[in-house]
């Protein structure tokens, strides 16, 4: 995935984020082979605009209370506490 502080601009940001979800699926191969189905879906993306300002994009394809708890666990996993 790409580092926090990438700052400069994109000349794709559509392609940006289909490498990104591409990255995520190879890692999900990775680790669970051919052997799984996607559930929930949870995704959080910065928006940064040319004067500067900055918007965030939540969307999750469940109920609003299935994503919240799958963002507290994430929560967790970011921290380095579970998995």
């Amino acid at each position: 995935m790409a580092d926090a502080g990438e700052a400069h601009e994109q000349p794709d940001p559509r392609g940006r984020l289909m490498q990104e979800v591409a990255a995520q699926m190879d890692a999900i191969e990775t680790d669970f082979g051919d052997a799984y189905q996607i559930g929930s879906v949870v995704t959080i993306v910065e928006v940064l605009r040319p004067d500067g300002t900055v918007g965030i994009r939540v969307r999750c394809n469940q109920q609003p209370w299935v994503g919240v708890g799958m963002l507290r666990f994430a929560e967790k996993i970011l921290e380095g506490g579970g998995e």
